[in-house]
């Protein structure tokens, strides 16, 4: 307390001092205005008085107050300033968490198209490779009834030979022996065939 009335007392001598060096003409008007506000009746009073208004104002303790409601203030402001460096940190924080989450959604996101690529082509692979087993099968199959029924025609072919033979040996037999039975049996076989 005694500081700010000492540093409120020097102020108040100082402007007096640098007020009177303005008005002064000559070369000492600094030392001169300072002379001049020691002798001055009623700079002295004014000066008196303010010194008896800051005392009884210390006495009551509006000093004390005032500086208790600036550290109060001082000390919500820096409270304020703590909590907005704490918000700040931790929006930065939110804020690389929330860019670390969407790179890794887009890399997760990436694989999963890639596995989605990979397993589409594996499924059309796969497929032409069982539509290829099933074109075998089914060529196969028509392979073997096409042999199958070549066979049952071979086979029909050679029982209608067999009878056809047979009944032209049967009538050759029956008929005249003059002609070649042999020549005539040939005849009829190629006949039945024909």
């Amino acid at each position: 307390m005694t500081r700010f009335l000492l540093a409120l007392s020097g102020s108040v001598l100082a402007g007096q001092t640098a007020f009177a060096a303005e008005t002064a003409k000559d070369g000492n008007a600094f030392w001169s205005g300072f002379v001049y506000s020691f002798t001055d009746n009623v700079t002295n009073t004014a000066f008196l008085a303010l010194v008896v208004f800051l005392l009884i104002v210390w006495r009551l303790g509006a000093f004390k107050a005032v500086m208790s409601a600036l550290d109060s203030r001082a000390t919500t402001i820096e409270a304020e300033l703590n909590e907005a460096r704490d918000l700040r940190e931790r929006a930065t924080k939110a804020l690389a968490d929330a860019e670390r989450r969407q790179k890794d959604a887009d890399e997760e996101a990436k694989a999963i198209v890639a596995q989605a690529k990979a397993d589409a082509k594996n499924m059309m692979e796969q497929a032409r490779k069982d539509l290829d087993q099933r074109l075998k099968r089914r060529e196969a199959l028509a392979e073997s009834r096409i042999a199958r029924a070549e066979a049952e025609a071979a086979e029909e072919v050679r029982r209608a030979a067999a009878d056809a033979a047979t009944r032209a040996a049967r009538s050759i037999l029956s008929e005249d022996g003059s002609v070649d039975q042999f020549d005539r049996a040939a005849q009829e076989i190629e006949k039945a065939l024909g």
